[in-house]
């Protein structure tokens, strides 16, 4: 257990004062009847129609541009890859019936499944693949995630512009069944990498329509569901795709998504019948009314760690944040506990580093094997580098400056919490300011903010898929940071296929991250939600990802 000085404790206090209960007004309760139909288990089930709520719009439904939670909930109804996750989260054929491996570990043979098709109706073909896998590496394209591919041959000269030959990119379709794909090393985690939204397949009549990702009327995928309907910022609307390989699996009538902002008319909107989930990783409860719900609604109520993190980055190119003192003086003058234990409430865990609990060491729990140790919380030491940092930027005092979050009462009350911490420890002023989740997105990209929230969760079950965010220039690093001696790590991580030396070299990179604190870690997630009984086999997993494609509600 980490000690804090004295002045911690005070603050907690009037943390906890400031928490403003959020009243909740009901709405009027909404029927959701459907007809009978078989249940996965041989019991009767109903084809009801599952209603969460994303909270926002999605940035983009383009799989090539998503990079945020929302968009990614949304995929995994309307697109699929060539793997899936089950529910123990390990990797399962999906639009690849089958693969083999070389015995080096070099190249991958996918084998499409001859039923696979589109929404309308189109078979889905290895031609697609290669298409849609090298969009997303088209620097024309802009993807943030298009390191994600760089494991493969060429794909990282292509995507950088080193060379304009897409077919140098070891992707390559032998024939509309058969899909080749050759890397750079072997990477344990490839097949888990192509279940990731980026790598999900689009039509290829996406070329002749740059606008095809913004209507529900042009969005052709080939997932469980179709969508239906998009009411920009109000709702979205899926329904089972007919021309999916797997239809008789899919149970839901469908599936709705509502974009409320406001956690408090979402638990309304629970309560009264008009949700049947509520909480994270789509939307939010209240952290006033969590214990009140774990004890009144034990059956529905589940509270569950998982792989993601929460933290403020700061943009280092900007004063005061280009000198590495005022950053770690930020970062070490917060208490985490009084954040976890008085604002958020739902078994967060404070965090010192930034990989989370629940990704895979070299035999076990890489947090159990690296220790999160990196920094502590101490005011006096903090007082004394903000002091060193301004004096070094021959700066007087502090500038006023700005923190940025995403529309969202938890993100609001913990930016708050943070803000009076820093007023009442180190005798700055910061203002906070929330944007919606799609301009801040922008604007990080744009490095177009001074500090930020923002959170982290896995991609895949490795730490590389938080380490190698932060290398020079790369798509995830809206900081500015740059460092040769981590980006050697990272890509002696890149080419090891020595699990041991992997770990070793991204617990040393992850050091360096810390010790130049381009981003501050505040809390490892929790998720917390609320699902109405009857609704089965709705999976949140290891990373706190929602899997709703092969629900089903069983009628009592």
């Amino acid at each position: 257990m980490r000690t804090r000085k004295s002045a911690f404790s005070f603050i907690a206090a009037l943390l906890i004062l400031a928490i403003i209960a959020v009243g909740c007004t009901p709405k009027e309760e909404t029927s959701n009847n459907g007809a009978a139909n078989g249940g996965n288990t041989g019991e009767t089930t109903e084809a009801k129609v599952f209603r969460l709520n994303i909270h926002s719009e999605p940035s983009t439904l383009d799989p090539a541009l998503m990079e945020d939670n929302v968009s990614g909930t949304l995929a995994t109804g309307i697109y699929e890859g060539l793997t899936r996750k089950d529910e123990n989260g390990e990797t399962i054929p999906a639009t690849a019936e089958k693969w083999e491996t070389s015995e080096d570990g070099l190249t991958y043979t996918f084998t499409i499944r001859k039923d696979a098709k589109w929404s309308n109706g189109d078979p889905v073909t290895a031609n697609d693949y290669e298409f849609s896998w090298k969009r997303a590496l088209d620097p024309a394209t802009g993807s943030t995630y298009a390191y994600q591919f760089y494991y493969i041959v060429g794909a990282q000269d292509y995507n950088e512009g080193k060379t304009t030959n897409a077919d140098a990119v070891g992707i390559k379709a032998i024939d509309a069944q058969t899909l080749e794909v050759k890397l750079n090393s072997p990477t344990p985690y490839f097949l888990s990498l192509t279940s990731f939204y980026v790598y999900n397949p689009v039509h290829q009549s996406v070329k002749d329509n740059e606008a095809w990702a913004a209507d529900a009327a042009t969005i052709i995928g080939n997932g469980p569901f179709k969508m239906s309907e998009w009411q920009h910022n109000t709702s979205i609307k899926l329904v089972p795709n007919e021309n999916y390989y797997d239809k008789d699996q899919v149970k839901f009538a469908g599936v709705n998504f509502t974009m409320l902002a406001d956690s408090a008319t979402e638990l309304a909107n629970y309560e009264t019948g008009e949700l049947d989930y509520t909480g994270k990783p789509t939307g939010e409860i209240p952290a006033e009314q969590i214990p009140v719900l774990k004890e009144s609604k034990k059956d529905e109520f589940v509270t569950k760690g998982i792989a993601s993190s929460y933290y403020y980055m700061f943009n280092t190119e900007e004063v005061p944040f280009n000198n590495v003192k005022v950053r770690k003086a930020l970062a070490m003058a917060i208490d985490r506990q009084a954040i976890v234990e008085s604002v958020t409430m739902a078994g967060e865990v404070p965090s010192f580093g930034f990989v989370p609990p629940g990704i895979i060491g070299e035999k076990e729990d890489y947090r159990t094997e690296v220790k999160d140790d990196y920094f502590t919380e101490n005011i006096d030491e903090a007082k004394k580098l903000l002091a060193e940092g301004l004096a070094e930027l021959k700066l007087a005092k502090f500038p006023e400056v700005t923190l940025t979050f995403n529309t969202s009462d938890g993100h609001k009350k913990i930016a708050e919490a943070i803000v009076e911490m820093w007023r009442q420890n180190l005798g700055i002023v910061v203002v906070a300011k929330n944007e919606e989740f799609s301009v801040l997105l922008k604007n990080r990209t744009a490095m177009n903010y001074q500090i930020s929230r923002a959170g982290w969760g896995a991609d895949y079950n490795d730490p590389m898929t938080y380490m190698d965010m932060f290398v020079t220039g790369g798509g995830q690093n809206n900081t500015g940071f740059a460092s040769p001696e981590y980006d050697a790590l990272i890509k002696k991580a890149y080419a090891s296929g020595d699990q041991k030396e992997r770990i070793a070299a991204m617990a040393e990179a992850e050091k360096i991250l810390m010790d130049q604190m381009p981003i501050m870690p505040i809390y490892y997630y929790s998720n917390v939600y609320m699902l109405k009984p009857g609704f089965k086999n709705i999976i949140t997993d290891y990373k706190g990802d929602i899997d709703y494609t092969r629900g089903y509600y069983e009628a009592k």
